[in-house]
């Protein structure tokens, strides 16, 4: 079963980036969002392949512009 969740609002950090959702399959999750950061490397044309910025993170960014981060899924509770 999946499980989406959209957010939509105004900032600049990865999870408030207006065309922004997150897949839940299982204990994974995979977020996509538009990708706005500084590049300082060559960037491969269709597909590049990075570790993330937390431990087990792994991102892909497709055709310069999407970012699709795979990671294990959080523990979902009410705040």
């Amino acid at each position: 079963m999946i499980h989406m969740n959209n957010s939509f609002g105004s900032g600049f950090d990865l999870e408030y980036a207006p065309t922004s959702f997150l897949m839940r399959f299982g204990k994974r999750e995979m977020f996509v969002c538009r990708d706005f950061r500084k590049r300082y490397y060559k960037v491969n044309r269709l597909i590049d392949c990075s570790t993330g910025i937390e431990p087990g993170h792994v991102e892909l960014l497709l055709l310069r512009r999407w970012l699709v981060i795979l990671s294990k899924a959080r523990p979902v509770g009410f705040r």
